[in-house]
């Protein structure tokens, strides 16, 4: 699965450069993005054209009744069968979306009775942003009710390959070049042609870096999340 992810760079230029976010929506960076968190993606318009937003991480479909039963249990799509699950079909045929990021935690077990999970970071080299596949859909409150409406959105997740898969069987499906985020986004390429975008990506692409446990706690934000924790024992070699 993925539970929790980063987004780190200062610059926000340099996404709106390499991703179509527009200048109407807010870049903040962060450091330890947690489900329920409100984050930075691109969706399309009914026109198919990409356009930048703000969505909950996770998913309430359309049709639920209640957003509060669903959301947080729907952080994450699998990518062999969300083109049938009746949470994530409507979505996968018609509502794909990026979510940016530049990197990912994953947690390995710790090596001393009690002590902390140890959280693992992944990252491209030169830690260059990239974007989640997604799928997003939008919630709308009875009309007995005045509340806004619900955009919300989910990250596919994949078999993970070296060195994820060394310490999780599942990775996010990442898209790191231009031409496969506009294919992923593009409401015309068809299901079976999307295979090729879901595959992960090729051994050996993502740089592992060990990091302590202040990033376990979901409320904790900054660069230190990034940070080793010298109190703890260091990363076995043979792990990545």
């Amino acid at each position: 699965m993925c539970g929790r992810y980063s987004q780190t760079g200062p610059d926000p230029s340099v996404l709106r450069d390499r991703f179509p976010i527009g200048e109407r929506v807010e870049v903040r960076r962060r450091f330890n993005v947690a489900p329920g968190d409100q984050v930075l993606a691109v969706t399309t318009d009914r026109e198919g054209a990409p356009r930048g937003e703000v969505l909950r991480w996770g998913l309430v479909p359309h049709w639920a009744d209640d957003p509060a039963k669903l959301g947080l249990k729907l952080i994450n799509a699998r990518s062999e069968t969300m083109a049938e699950k009746p949470a994530f079909r409507d979505a996968f045929a018609r509502r794909r979306c990026l979510v940016v990021a530049d990197g990912f935690y994953e947690w390995r077990k710790a090596e001393r009775p009690k002590a902390p999970r140890l959280a693992v970071h992944f990252a491209l080299p030169d830690r260059a942003p990239f974007a989640f596949a997604g799928l997003n859909d939008l919630w709308w409150p009875s009309r007995d009710d005045d509340g806004e409406p619900l955009r919300s959105c989910t990250i596919i997740v994949g078999p993970a390959t070296a060195p994820v898969e060394a310490i999780h069987d599942r990775q996010p499906v990442l898209l790191d070049t231009p031409e496969r985020r506009a294919a992923w986004l593009d409401p015309s390429v068809t299901e079976a042609d999307l295979g090729e975008l879901l595959a992960p990506l090729p051994a050996g692409r993502l740089q592992p870096h060990a990091v302590g446990s202040y990033v376990n706690d979901p409320d904790h934000e900054g660069e230190r999340c990034l940070a080793p924790d010298v109190t703890e024992e260091p990363a076995e070699p043979t792990l990545f």
